[in-house]
């Protein structure tokens, strides 16, 4: 039975904010690279982007072989706990995204294991590639991916902290069977983390560093605070032994360990003992030692060449120790410094902690946030092919609203007229959203700019055809579809996940661009949806479980923070 290691991890970038994952699927047995995976997932916290990584990376291995036993490694405590059973699931965002990653391989088959955030290079550094691309508006492609290079190159030499010598990783191209195994050998020759005795759970991780550090200092009990705030000020803490070497608090250098040992408890520094043995060791750590009779003479066979040796050996050792107390001294600034950086880094991080804990309650907003985005999201009225559900892309005849559309559009602009929030009107590309938005925008005395980002996707050779059409051609490629966000319509169209990189980026772009204003924005069924599902952090098949009539109205909002607020969903009274 074949074993992999699944490394896997999330970002957010403002948590909540623009979030994405990675994850990195490799052979246990030689630590070949067999699959890298990363998406950007739109506005998420740090803890659900770190749940759809541990997702993407199982899925990725089961593609692989699912009758395969798999070993996660995650520097998310919160995630590894929960889902090896030590630490209850209570955030409402989590409990499904665990569920799904339980199913994914039967019970048994999958183990859990913490690491520290800088083991986690690659995985860490496939997120945050993903987050860049959809920065830009694009979709992160596996062949573009320097991640595993750059985790190669800046990975040399492993963890020797506690006397433990790991191996030094051999350089060579990606995917090289002896670079791999020796990153895992080494990785599992450092031994997995016990969980600290007594975690509890107190509630949902909201960002990384501060949370985690009070579990990981001390050898008592560990407390979960539920709050991740950034990752700094736990690797910091990290650092700091549970029980400090005395004098520094840190490894000062085996120097000091060995001139501690070498000097009989009681003597004085530099002193031969009245009779035994004179044990000190070099500065390379070797013991010297020569036989002393009564009071101090060299018995035996021992001559002036050995007691000479012997004087030599001891002043030897009080240069090491000279040496070590430098070190340790240099040390122990080192950790206070470290202390202190890691001290600044928890009080930003807990402010950010309590800024989006403000923000939490549905449709609520702290007053020093300002006025958000709010748009206005107008599904276009019906055409000829809306009553046949047909496909209706962007890649099709582009049809024009038909008479029954024409009258949807009025009966929208009559309320939005009503209202009298909408500041601006943007519109899809497309004839039937121009055509809408044209019929709005004259009611309420605005322009129409237009964006291309807000066109529906393409469907390929679907265009044109019914649901059941589609099945009874192409039914491998509908069946695809159907299951993975990834699949693209037969023909070469846009899969939903290229759909949701776009329209994240539109996003942004919009939300930047009218900040505090009420936007109408006039677009297609697909592009509304996922504006809804990044909103709410949703799965790529919630998709297919929303209805979105013709000329219906939803409600978005968008923060300074990056949080959003769903407001309104299809709402169609306006047409009744």
């Amino acid at each position: 039975m074949r074993e992999f290691i699944v490394e896997a991890d999330g970002g957010s970038r403002g948590n909540p904010g623009p979030a994405g994952y990675g994850a990195v699927v490799s052979d246990a047995a030689t630590g070949e690279t067999l699959r890298e995976t990363a998406e950007y997932i739109g506005v998420a916290t740090n803890n659900v982007a770190e749940y759809r990584g541990l997702l993407a990376g199982l899925h990725a291995a089961r593609e692989l072989d699912p009758a395969a036993t798999v070993h996660v490694r995650m520097d998310s405590k919160l995630v590894i706990e929960q889902m090896s059973g030590r630490w209850k699931i209570k955030h409402p965002d989590m409990k499904p995204l665990a569920a799904q990653a339980a199913r994914v391989f039967p019970p048994g088959r999958v183990t859990y294991e913490w690491m520290p955030r800088e083991r986690n290079k690659h995985a860490d550094r496939l997120a945050n590639e993903a987050m860049d691309a959809g920065a830009r508006g694009e979709r992160w492609s596996e062949t573009g991916s320097t991640a595993e290079l750059d985790t190669a190159a800046g990975g040399a030499g492993r963890d020797r902290r506690a006397g433990r010598a790991g191996p030094v990783t051999p350089s060579g191209p990606p995917g090289d069977a002896a670079a791999g195994a020796a990153r895992v050998r080494g990785a599992l020759a450092e031994g997995r983390a016990p969980a600290a005795a007594g975690a509890a759970d107190s509630g949902p991780d909201a960002g990384r560093g501060a949370a985690e550090s009070s579990g990981v200092v001390s050898a008592g009990a560990a407390a979960d605070s539920g709050s991740d705030a950034g990752r700094g000020a736990v690797e910091s803490s990290r650092a700091v032994p549970a029980l400090p070497v005395a004098g520094s608090g840190v490894d000062a250098g085996r120097g000091a360990a060995e001139s501690s040992r070498a000097v009989p408890a009681g003597a004085a520094p530099g002193a031969a003992p009245a009779s035994g043995r004179v044990a000190t060791s070099t500065p390379g750590g070797e013991a010297v030692t020569a036989e002393a009779g009564e009071g101090g003479a060299v018995s035996g066979s021992a001559t002036d060449d050995a007691g000479t040796r012997a004087v030599r050996a001891v002043g030897d050792a009080r240069a090491v120790r000279a040496d070590a107390d430098a070190r340790a001294v240099r040390a122990d600034a080192g950790t206070r410094a470290a202390k202190a950086d890691a001290d600044t880094r928890a009080a930003k991080a807990d402010a950010d902690t309590r800024a989006a804990k403000t923000v939490a309650a549905p449709g609520w907003a702290p007053a020093d946030m300002g006025a958000p985005a709010t748009f206005v999201l107008l599904r276009h009225g019906e055409t000829p092919l809306t009553p046949q559900k047909r496909f209706s892309g962007s890649g099709g005849t582009d049809p024009s609203l038909s008479g029954t559309g024409r009258e949807q559009a009025e009966r929208a602009a009559a309320l939005l007229a009503r209202r009298g929030t909408i500041q601006a009107v943007v519109s899809s590309p497309l004839a039937r959203t121009r055509e809408t938005a044209g019929i709005v925008a004259a009611r309420l005395g605005l322009d129409v700019a237009v964006d291309d980002g807000l066109r529906e996707t393409d469907f390929g050779a679907w265009e044109g055809l019914t649901f059941a059409e589609v099945r009874e051609r192409h039914p491998d490629d509908l069946n695809a579809w159907l299951t993975s966000p990834d699949a693209e319509p037969t023909g070469g169209g846009e899969s939903f996940a290229a759909t949701a990189t776009r329209l994240a980026a539109t996003r942004d772009k919009l939300v930047a661009a009218h900040a505090g204003r009420t936007v109408l924005l006039v677009t297609h069924v697909t592009p509304i949806k996922t504006l809804v599902r990044l909103a709410l952090g949703a799965p790529p098949e919630s998709l297919f479980r929303m209805e979105l009539s013709a000329a219906s109205l939803s409600v978005v909002a968008y923060y300074a923070d990056g949080n959003a607020s769903v407001r309104l969903l299809n709402d169609t009274s306006h047409l009744r």
